[in-house]
């Protein structure tokens, strides 16, 4: 698989980061900032994937080629030279003023046996909103799963501080 999820790069996370739980057959991991935006601007910068996922955690190394569709079965999609495209998650919630759910596994976990669910819910709080971001996957990788959940912590951590850095500008 090239670039996805292969290399974490680590960076500092605004609030918390953590592995929440992981065995054999799952993991869950979860990051967490306050940022001062509505939930409606974090929803709308949430379909702005292109200006804040990392392009070197996708298949074309180009941001210009993700998209994603806010909408129940809208796609977390990129476009791939050549004619060729991936699905990374498909949407299954969509709701501007409480959060989003998608389905599916990212990267190497896409050609695993498992599921996956990527949330990210908002809360207003004194300050702006709490952002929450979940990654539960669960399922059988040839490999286990055990070997995933500090590298999707570290990946999935840095495109979140990507996130909440895009809504800070």
């Amino acid at each position: 698989m090239k670039r996805l999820l292969l290399v974490a790069l680590l960076a500092p996370t605004p609030v918390a980061a953590e592995v929440k739980s992981s065995g054999a057959g799952h993991f869950e991991v979860e990051r967490k900032a306050v940022v001062n935006a509505t939930p409606a601007e974090i929803h709308a910068q949430l379909g702005r994937i292109a200006e804040w996922w990392n392009p070197e955690h996708s298949y074309s190394g180009k941001a210009q080629n993700l998209r994603m569709d806010l909408q129940a079965g809208g796609c977390f999609c990129e476009t791939l030279d050549g004619g060729g495209s991936i699905e990374h998650l498909r949407i299954v919630y969509a709701d501007p003023a409480n959060g989003v759910r998608a389905t599916g596994g990212l990267g190497p976990l896409q050609m695993e046996a498992v599921s996956g669910v990527l949330a990210w819910s908002f809360k207003r709080v004194e300050g702006g909103t709490e952002i929450t971001q979940n990654y539960y996957v669960s399922g059988s990788a040839r490999a286990g799963l055990e070997g995933y959940p500090a590298i999707v912590d570290g990946v999935l951590g840095q495109q979140f501080d990507r996130l909440v850095a895009s809504l800070s500008k």
